[in-house]
């Protein structure tokens, strides 16, 4: 089973890919509408929410955590300090 290396989700599907294409090694919750990834802001945007909501924590902490828990992950590698 893949992980997706922008946010770590399994990816067992087809319907976890982005438009189905499982050559993709991130998943549809990390790709634009036309199935290229986001770059580094728009998933922090998009993790930072997920935080909020899943979690309840404040925005700036939720983006803190998010920023923390990207870091950990094979596409963001560039963008640790």
């Amino acid at each position: 089973m893949k992980q997706c290396i922008a946010c770590g989700m399994p990816m067992k599907s087809p319907e976890d890919y982005p438009l189905g294409d499982t050559t993709k090694n991130y998943c549809k919750y990390c790709a634009k509408p036309d199935g290229s990834m986001q770059n580094y802001e728009e998933k922090l945007t998009s993790m930072t929410e997920f935080v909020v909501k899943t979690q309840g924590l404040d925005r700036q902490v939720a983006e803190e955590s998010a920023a923390y828990m990207l870091s950990k992950l094979p596409a963001w590698k560039k963008e640790r300090s």
